[in-house]
């Protein structure tokens, strides 16, 4: 089994990495962790968004999945002009999301509500409120998993596209240098291949968050090593850790 010393992240560089869960498994097992966001996230302008037909103002409640999501929504509101109404409520898959809205609004407990990151913690939440009619915002290829998860709960919501994702230009960057690389979405298994048609995976592991990312891999024909969540390692982190732990063991 090949020795994990260096691990790619295609995600953004948190502010501060020694004080976040990448710097404990830094710490830990003594790797190397490099961050590449794999795309640009691009927001619909007004006119482009108006060829949907949604009217914002129609919703009681919004779900929000990440924090890309958040700023696409605010802004194309704003270019809108759209008021939102002080009693919306909104419903996160996570805390860092959560707090991610005071960029934007008032905290306030009372109609601010977030999981644990996974997608089945949203439902006790909007089962609460089921009386809300929700919006998603979402990129130009939804994350089917949630929705189908949403919809056969008989979630009241709908499906806005706000943003598009784009592949990163990624041809600076020396791939085969990594023991392993960490995918949270498809947009970035897309990125990879668009950047390296040619790219022959051979020993390098392949880690992947969601099971729209897992399938997307599939597709690529890639091998997937290692995938989050599990009942033991709900995060990307604690998946990467078990792995190398149990690396360890086999030597």
């Amino acid at each position: 089994m090949v020795k994990i010393k260096s691990i790619l992240i295609s995600q953004p560089q948190p502010a501060d990495i020694e004080k976040s869960p990448y710097g404990e498994l830094i710490l830990k097992h003594n790797v190397k962790v490099d961050f590449r966001k794999f795309f640009a996230v691009v927001s619909l302008s007004s006119a482009e968004f108006r060829q949907s037909r949604i009217n914002l103002t129609e919703f009681t409640g919004i779900i929000f999945t990440s924090r890309n999501a958040v700023d696409s929504y605010f802004s194309l509101a704003k270019e809108l002009r759209v008021e939102i109404s002080e009693n919306m409520k909104y419903f996160c898959t996570s805390d860092q999301i959560a707090f991610y809205l005071q960029k934007y609004i008032q905290f306030r407990k009372r109609k601010i509500f977030y999981g644990d990151s996974s997608y089945p913690s949203l439902l006790p939440l909007l089962k609460k409120h089921k009386d809300e009619k929700l919006v998603l915002p979402c990129n130009d290829t939804p994350n089917e998993e949630l929705y189908n998860l949403l919809t056969e709960n008989n979630v009241n919501l709908e499906k806005a596209v706000i943003y598009k994702n784009e592949s990163a230009n990624l041809k600076d960057l020396d791939l085969m240098s990594y023991d392993l690389l960490a995918f949270f979405s498809p947009h970035g298994i897309q990125s990879l291949m668009n950047n390296f048609p040619n790219y022959s995976q051979g020993e390098q592991i392949i880690a992947v968050y969601g099971k729209t990312t897992s399938q997307a891999a599939e597709t690529a024909k890639l091998r997937v090593d290692v995938a989050a969540p599990t009942l033991t390692a709900p995060s990307m982190i604690m998946a990467i850790d078990e792995f190398i732990r149990a690396s360890k063991k086999k030597k």
